[in-house]
């Protein structure tokens, strides 16, 4: 951690960016329908101001020998020796942050007007968007773990209400819940994190803790790695927690946008880059970080090959695509940069892709279903075209976004050496090859082809139309981005250089397992014969509009996710459900048996002596006599003894 510096100028108002957007979602949610005919432009408008005010403060930045800067607010909570601070870093890594969220947010929010125009409860909707936004930015600002904690969850509340904003539906509200409960799982995992760094090292600010791991034993900082670790895979949907994000796909597309490509999912690679220091003093905390990037690849990679929703295909890239990025952090100094140029890129042409099958839908009359699609490229020009460019930049097509930065994990996994150097690279390679595939197919299924809309289900067909101005501009800046970005963040603007002050130096290995130019040229090889092997299977095929039910096995648990969801329900949602009610009967029977029958005991013998008062002069007088016979007797014995 480099040394931070007091905050002055546009740095000292840099709590605006939380509280622009945190404001228009309060009047939005208290103004109530006196706020519908103009809640969208003010949401909207929110955003914008931040990413100006974030690009301000960015420059500013720049211009400082020392790039951190602490901003402090308040006392925020203070008990016994906590004395917790509120506070804001802005550094190198957060303003990357505050860039993409505040950038690719507000053409989320400018889409959203478009998108959400014949929707009853858009003002409600921009709200929950602004409140997104605030909390995602409150979690890469904040100066500590706690502060990071409270936006982690003010992300889960906002993130539960947008996936149930159409609460109507039973699918929605399901998808909702589900993401709710198993981003609570991961949760638990970082407030026990909070809970073990105050209790080892008397602070929860970055500075302390970072600073001062060296003072840590072995088990604690691994302890603490694999703490953290739950709760970035319960975030960024990785194994084992990435059940939750395909499911999301049931709010309304912006919101898939806005989770998908540059906010929520990104908080858990945020998270391990932020807490580097941890992870490079645990070897064994990294290797899970790399076990877990991994498998979240190849799972996310194997069940988008088998998807017919278009949300869903994308999605499960995410999973995978987030997958990349773990695995590259997980790498170490020699990833970390990688890594988050890959998220950065990532956010560009995602959001490019998510907002495109929206365009889509609008122009399909909602639907989802990829083998009624057909014949759309000629229909939708803009949406083909910017999709398009947005596909060929999450393929690794050359010289566009993903090719610069995927292609750099590759490499960087191979200069691990050894036999992990060489298994690492080959996941990644496949899952390179195989988001070819299912990308190519996508697009051969949406865009190419016969129409095959037309009267389906006996329903009207619908008139597919280019979407409007006010929704296809922000796909054309993004698809910009999704040309452009990568090569700018290596070649223009290099970021490894930006983020020196957070990570050091750029490591660099020592010698290359293989040139970096034979590497591109395999991995390009690669995704050519995935893109080949899709047009093979889709292109040269009439495409049954009703999926086929008679399938190989692998394509059966590709489309079940590799039985994620049955896997969750057998080992971990049944179990609890048969311990909770064996918990609440030993409560009932048990616990409460014994104190129910202490009381009742109690009750019943009190009851029985009771009776013996019954308030006859007669009674007590034969009672004392009674008494004195036996006392007398007593003595009697005791004398004659």
């Amino acid at each position: 951690m480099s040394e931070t510096l007091p905050a002055t100028g546009l740095l000292g108002a840099s709590w605006l960016l939380i509280a622009l957007p945190l404001a228009g979602a309060a009047v939005l949610l208290l103004g109530g329908r006196r706020t519908d005919r103009w809640g969208h432009l003010l949401g909207t408008g929110t955003v914008v101001a931040a990413f100006v005010l974030g690009l301000a403060c960015t420059v500013q930045l720049a211009g400082l020998d020392e790039r951190s800067v602490d901003v402090d607010l308040f006392t925020f909570l203070q008990t016994g020796s906590l004395d917790v601070r509120a506070g804001l870093l802005f550094d190198p890594l957060s303003a990357v942050f505050v860039l993409l969220i505040t950038g690719v947010g507000a053409l989320i929010h400018v889409y959203s007007i478009g998108y959400m125009a014949h929707d009853p409860a858009r003002r409600r909707f921009f709200a929950y968007l602004n409140l997104f936004v605030a909390a995602m930015l409150l979690l890469v600002l904040g100066n500590s773990y706690v502060a990071l904690y409270v936006g982690w969850e003010g992300v889960g509340l906002a993130s539960y209400l947008l996936i149930a904003f159409w609460y109507t539906r039973p699918a929605a509200a399901t998808a909702a819940k589900k993401a709710f409960v198993m981003n609570r799982v991961g949760d638990v995992g970082l407030a026990l994190a909070v809970f073990v760094m105050f209790a080892q090292l008397g602070t929860t600010s970055y500075a302390g803790v970072l600073g001062n791991v060296g003072l840590l034993a072995g088990g604690t900082v691994t302890a603490l790695g694999l703490l953290l670790l739950l709760g970035a895979c319960g975030k960024s949907g990785q194994f084992p927690l990435q059940a939750w994000l395909p499911d999301a796909m049931e709010g309304p597309t912006p919101v898939s946008a806005l989770i998908h490509a540059a906010t929520m999912v990104t908080a858990g690679v945020y998270l391990i880059a932020r807490s580097a220091p941890i992870y490079d003093a645990s070897p064994t905390a990294r290797t899970v970080v790399l076990a877990i990037g991994a498998i979240t690849l190849m799972i996310g990679a194997i069940a988008g090959c088998a998807q017919d929703d278009i949300k869903k295909v994308l999605a499960y890239s995410t999973v995978s695509q987030i997958g990349y990025m773990f695995l590259a952090v997980g790498l170490g100094p020699v990833g970390y940069v990688a890594g988050l140029a890959h998220l950065l890129t990532h956010g560009f042409f995602k959001a490019g892709l998510f907002l495109g099958a929206g365009s889509v839908m609008h122009g399909m009359g909602e639907q989802t279903d990829m083998r009624r699609y057909g014949g759309l490229a000629g229909k939708m020009k803009i949406t083909f075209v910017t999709f398009g460019l947005g596909y060929l930049a999450l393929i690794g097509f050359p010289l566009l976004s993903g090719y610069w930065t995927k292609d750099a994990i590759i490499e960087a996994a191979l200069d691990r050496g050894g036999v992990s150097g060489w298994l690492l690279a080959g996941v990644a390679v496949l899952g390179a090859g195989l988001t070819a595939f299912y990308m190519t197919r996508l697009m051969l299924l949406t865009f190419f082809g016969r129409p095959r809309w037309e009267g389906v289900d006996g329903n009207p067909p619908p008139t597919p139309h280019e979407s409007p101005g006010v929704m296809t501009v922000p796909m054309i800046v993004l698809a910009v981005g999704s040309v452009a970005a990568g090569f700018l963040l290596v070649r223009v603007f290099p970021l490894a250089d930006w983020l020196a002050p957070v990570f050091g130096p750029e490591a660099e290995a020592a010698e290359h397992v293989l040139p970096p130019l034979l590497v591109s040229v395999l991995v390009t090889l690669v995704v050519a014969l995935g893109a080949l092997v899709a047009w093979l299977f889709v292109g040269r095929r009439e495409v049954p509009v009703i999926a086929p039910v008679r399938v190989s096995p692998v394509v059966r648990a590709a489309r079940q996710a590799l039985y994620a969801d049955v896997v969750n329900e057998s080992l971990l949602m049944r179990p609890g459900m048969w311990l909770t009610r064996a918990l609440v009967f030993v409560d009932n029977r048990g616990v409460d048996g014994v104190v129910n029958g202490a009381a009742a005991a109690l009750g019943g013998s009190s009851s029985r002596l009771g009776r013996v008062q019954t308030g006859f002069v007669r009674s007590y007088a034969l009672g004392m006599l009674g008494g004195a016979v036996v006392i007398a007797g007593a003595l009697v014995a005791v004398t004659a003894g």
